[in-house]
């Protein structure tokens, strides 16, 4: 039983959680496949923006190392040229978001 994501599309700005700019590199593959560098321009606890030359598909679900973390599943919400908008599987601790923050200054 997973837990379904829900947005409140009658708001105007209709994120789970707010965002952060940083820019980070990051390591991401799909599962089966080998890690591929890319970066990260925004993260939020629940999800970010991928700026990567992997093709991806909304639905793609793929695996996100970010720096002195273990990898953690996340899905492609949005894919546009080189970028994608993808959402974690499950939220990220805010201790963590504000590390990634704090060293992508």
């Amino acid at each position: 039983m997973g837990a379904e994501l829900q947005i409140d599309v009658s708001r105007k700005n209709s994120r789970l959680a707010e965002r952060r700019h940083v820019q980070v590199p990051v390591k991401v593959r799909r599962p089966g496949e080998n890690w591929f560098k890319s970066q990260v321009a925004d993260l939020s606890v629940t999800g970010f923006r991928l700026q990567s030359f992997m093709k991806l598909a909304a639905g793609d679900t793929l695996w996100i190392m970010l720096p002195g973390f273990e990898g953690r599943r996340a899905h492609v919400l949005w894919a546009r040229g080189h970028e994608a908008g993808c959402h974690f599987e499950r939220p990220l601790h805010p201790a963590i978001l504000d590390h990634i923050v704090r060293i992508s200054q």
